[in-house]
């Protein structure tokens, strides 16, 4: 009885918000190590630290789509999705998240990078994320006349699950035996595997607006197919910007070159749509979601400047292994994924029985934005600086250039401090705030109960 009464897409979210959380600490912990050298060192250290942050913030935002795509379609098909095939995701989802945090404890490594855990660990990840596929298709058969965002969540999910297995082929000798070969699929999966997952919160962003929009004539719009279009395009190509390092056919890197340029229609797009985007503030401002809906459009608007930027060989070959990159994925993932999944989080756990203390999400929200900005700005900056030592002709030893960089480095984690606490402040207000309405409402629903049970004499 208890099972049936569990809002799957909002239980999704809130453990999500918990990986959030646990994402920032860990990741607070692994900065210090820019100014501490060695920090931990003894018990967990930054070879341990950098992966539990980096899979914690991946499994963030993995089941924040999957609670936002569940809460969705519950909204869109007026039913909820298989209720044993959810739990046994989440299930397999948190036997997959437990083992790979511990073995990141106890130093049991042998993936490869940003999934350096046992690969044993995968096999629940790729089961959870299949029944995922299957309750999907499932809940959306009876749907008609697909709104793009429907399209979007179908096709983030189907790349995933095939990015996913690809990004294990390494496992057979044929491909782990050949260096070049190995890192060509490694590094064209990082990518891909990124442009899967944004699919699908791009797709929840598309919902959300006409939630807020109470039309969804824009969904529907040649416009927003074309955009999907061109989105999943780059889902499929724009990976070969990854690999301009490594020594493949010249036509791969070209092609690669080619396809990232097409995001320049997006970005023109969103230049032109800036002007209507401010009257909209002036309807919808009032309105939670919608002021992180906003956040996620300006670093949608810097991150593609940027990623347009070090696109171009002759400034990718400068900024491929700095802290720009680092910027770009903190800014992509913090600034876009992370805002637009809030948005979210507010939408369907946000509505609490009045028990949320909106002023002081207002306050938090804004201190989130400006300390990610400096946060962006310092790690944008230390690379700068390193791309000019590591192409300099009269190079400095290593530790001197470092050295150098402190005042950045300390900069860059004072606002991720600042950053942390603002943001898991959020978070753990609105666990919190939803868990509190939950024990009310059922508190009031018993107390109703036992005054309709009770017999009054005549």
């Amino acid at each position: 009885m208890i099972l049936k009464n569990i809002h799957i897409g909002r239980t999704f979210l809130l453990v999500a918000l918990i990986l959030l959380v646990t994402g920032l600490v860990f990741g607070l912990m692994a900065a210090l190590n820019y100014i501490l050298p060695g920090n931990l060192k003894d018990s967990l250290g930054f070879i341990s630290l950098r992966p539990l942050h980096v899979s914690s913030v991946q499994f963030w935002i993995l089941l924040g789509a999957s609670g936002s795509v569940f809460c969705s379609l519950e909204l869109l098909s007026k039913k909820k999705s298989n209720q044993t095939i959810s739990l046994l995701q989440l299930l397999l989802w948190l036997i997959a998240i437990f083992g790979i945090l511990r073995s990141y404890f106890i130093k049991d490594f042998g993936g490869r990078e940003y999934w350096e855990f046992n690969p044993i660990w995968a096999l629940p990840l790729a089961a959870a994320w299949l029944l995922f596929l299957v309750n999907f298709f499932m809940t959306v058969k009876p749907l008609k006349n697909w709104p793009v965002y429907v399209w979007m969540w179908m096709t983030g999910i189907v790349f995933f699950l095939f990015t996913f297995t690809e990004n294990y082929l390494w496992i057979f000798p044929y491909f782990r035996e050949h260096f070049v070969k190995d890192m060509t699929i490694q590094w064209k999966v990082n990518g891909s595997l990124v442009g899967s997952w944004n699919q699908i919160i791009y797709g929840t962003s598309f919902f959300l607006m006409t939630r807020i929009s109470g039309s969804d004539e824009v969904t529907r719009s040649k416009l927003a197919f074309g955009m999907y279009f061109l989105g999943l395009f780059n889902l499929m190509f724009n990976w070969g910007h990854h690999i301009y390092t490594l020594p493949t056919a010249p036509y791969v890197r070209y092609f690669g070159y080619g396809v990232s340029m097409t995001e320049w229609f997006i970005f023109l797009r969103l230049i032109y749509t800036w002007r209507q985007s401010l009257t909209d503030i002036q309807k919808h401002y009032h309105y939670f979601p919608y002021r992180f809906l906003m956040a996620a459009d300006l670093w949608v608007f810097l991150n593609i400047g940027q990623a347009l930027l070090m696109s171009i060989p002759a400034i990718n070959i400068y900024t491929h292994g700095t802290h720009v990159t680092v910027a770009h994925a903190m800014g992509t993932t913090i600034g876009i994924n992370t805002m637009i999944l809030m948005a979210a989080c507010f939408e369907f756990l946000g509505n609490n029985c009045g028990v949320l203390n909106l002023k002081r999400a207002n306050r938090q929200f804004w201190i989130v934005q400006l300390s990610l900005v400096v946060f962006w700005l310092a790690l944008n900056i230390a690379g700068v600086k390193k791309a000019m030592w590591q192409m300099s002709t009269q190079q400095q030893n290593f530790s001197k250039m470092m050295e150098g960089l402190y005042p950045w480095f300390g900069l860059f984690i004072l606002a991720g401090l600042i950053l942390s606490i603002s943001l898991g402040s959020i978070a753990f207000n609105l666990v919190k705030s939803y868990l509190s309405c939950r024990i009310r409402l059922h508190k009031e629903k018993i107390k109703s109960i036992s005054v309709s049970h009770i017999q009054i004499p005549e």
